[in-house]
């Protein structure tokens, strides 16, 4: 299992920088990026492979509603000539509120849109021409760049169907606010039956963690901060599929012992890339870091 960081909050630049070189000192494998209202992800994934070489740079996710395939896949690959290391491009259809307010575009049949999306994406990060015409996207194009390096394409698929997809299609998926169980029972069969007679899909998990001596404090502001999250109607289903009633109770908060054996828990479910989102005061986070060491050293 592959250990990175997720950054979800729209930092200054020079502490994005910064992170990713802390990263790589730490000895750890990769920085995904968030997309939504703040910097551009894959320029920053472009950014941060300037200040850490070699370091593996992925986004999760890149809405697909308001981009392009062609253009997209310009994007990445550009992006991916700029790094010296692997980039991996996460990408998915979003939630309507977002979709729909703040782009103002209608979000229709999200699982066609995203088989239509990869149908064009996929072939001209290989460097084919693709003539495409679907429901949701039509494209006739080919890309002119040299030696292309495909990055790696996981689709964040929550649901049966988009799983399929991620597994009949892309390299594998992204997922958040995920139970070590549930993606054991429900989420890693499903894509390795959709996967079969591909290469094993990646399974990529964003578990938001805190070591610290006050998990109780530090679960009562996530609770707060991500109330939100049961609005959307796929992350409400997700959580109900689960049991759960709020997006706080798949946080691995607690001591090194606790978020250790919580991580573990991840490995063993069939996680690929394990995507930590560190919160908490500086020292929780500096404290969370080093057990990430330690559990890289396992795997």
């Amino acid at each position: 299992m592959r250990i990175g960081v997720y950054l979800a909050r729209t930092l200054p630049l020079d502490r994005v920088l910064d992170l990713a070189r802390s990263v790589a000192a730490s000895g750890l494998d990769s920085v995904f990026f968030g997309q939504v209202f703040g910097w551009d992800a894959l320029t920053l994934a472009a950014l941060a492979g300037q200040a850490a070489p070699g370091l593996e740079l992925g986004t999760a996710v890149v809405h697909t509603y308001p981009r392009h395939p062609v253009a997209l896949a310009g994007q990445a690959l550009t992006t991916a000539a700029a790094l010296s290391g692997p980039l991996t491009l996460g990408i998915g259809p979003s939630h309507p509120p977002i979709i729909e307010n703040a782009y103002g575009l209608p979000y229709h049949r999200p699982a066609r849109h995203s088989r239509e999306f990869l149908s064009v994406l996929l072939p001209l990060l290989r460097g084919e021409r693709v003539d495409f015409h679907g429901e949701t996207v039509n494209a006739t194009a080919a890309l002119d760049i040299p030696d292309p390096r495909t990055p790696s394409v996981l689709l964040a698929a929550l649901g049966p169907t988009m799983l399929d997809i991620a597994g009949g299609l892309a390299d594998g998926t992204v997922t958040t606010w995920t139970t070590p169980e549930f993606l054991d029972s429900t989420v890693v069969p499903r894509l390795r039956a959709a996967a079969a007679g591909r290469p094993a899909p990646r399974v990529a998990a964003i578990v938001t963690t805190a070591v610290t001596d006050d998990p109780g404090s530090i679960g009562e502001a996530l609770a707060q901060r991500t109330a939100p999250v049961g609005s959307l109607p796929s992350y409400r289903e997700l959580l109900d599929r689960q049991g759960l009633s709020a997006a706080r109770e798949t946080a691995a908060l607690g001591d090194e012992a606790a978020v250790a054996d919580r991580l573990r828990a991840y490995a063993a479910a069939g996680v690929t890339d394990l995507l930590i989102s560190l919160i908490g005061t500086p020292a929780d986070q500096a404290r969370t870091l080093a057990l990430l060491r330690t559990l890289r050293a396992e795997y």
